[in-house]
């Protein structure tokens, strides 16, 4: 896009900070500073069983880049979220949570997304947010295997308790493979477990697996991705999201 296309549309749309809404600017240093600021660990209320990190609380640039990003279809929030959680991921890293890529190849599993809210939103807005971490990451391999799904029936878990948010997602979260993995998975059936890591979702028992997210909340969806995953042989060392309510 040319400086003359840019500025008209500057004019018609002024573009806005997606974490603080600074006119001028699609992403201001302030609010890169403050997403790019120190991981953490949390702990939600439904203990998936493996280590939870995040970006920071559900609160200021935060949740308004998540908001922009899958509400008002911001699609250019996913870049400096993905910048901010292959920072993260570099953190994990220097601090022993996660082997470093010598040792591990890195493989990010996008946490599951209603089909109606992709539907609406253009697109898988936390797959959007991973293919940005990855892009960030580009020095090395990352692999982004989209094997989670959610079934029809899962409600909008606005306003829902942990105990509904847990029932919502309870059984309704299923890996979504494709028509060979599921053939491969028929062959095998006689002579290994039906949840074989190569003929269900093909991520190598030796791969760091992270299970990426927007916001951890209670803690539902990552308890029931997380033991979807392991029950197909999958090991999941953890759960990082840009957001975690407190």
């Amino acid at each position: 896009m040319n400086a003359t296309v840019r500025t008209l549309l500057d004019l018609a749309l002024p573009r806005e900070c997606g974490g603080c809404g600074a006119v001028g600017t699609l992403w201001c240093p302030r609010c890169e500073d403050t997403v790019c600021s120190a991981v953490e660990r949390v702990s939600p209320r439904l203990d998936p069983g493996v280590p939870c990190w995040a970006l920071g609380p559900y609160s200021g640039a935060r949740r308004s880049a998540v908001l922009e990003l899958k509400e008002r279809n911001r699609h250019d929030v996913a870049v400096p979220l993905g910048r901010a959680l292959a920072h993260a991921v570099g953190q994990l890293r220097i601090l022993g949570e996660i082997d470093p890529p010598e040792l591990s190849r890195l493989v990010l599993v996008p946490a599951p997304t209603r089909a109606r809210a992709a539907r609406v939103r253009g697109g898988d807005h936390v797959e959007r947010c991973v293919r940005a971490t990855a892009a960030e990451l580009g020095q090395e391999v990352v692999r982004i295997p989209s094997v989670l799904r959610m079934r029809r029936g899962v409600r909008d878990s606005v306003g829902l308790s942990a105990s509904e948010r847990q029932a919502n997602v309870a059984g309704r979260i299923e890996l979504a493979l494709s028509r060979s993995a599921t053939s491969a998975g028929r062959r095998h059936r006689g002579r290994t477990e039906v949840g074989d890591v190569a003929a269900r979702v093909g991520i190598p028992r030796e791969r760091t697996v992270l299970l990426v997210d927007d916001v951890l909340t209670t803690g539902a969806t990552a308890t029931e991705s997380v033991s979807v995953l392991k029950n197909s042989g999958v090991r999941v060392d953890g759960v990082l999201v840009v957001a975690a309510v407190r």
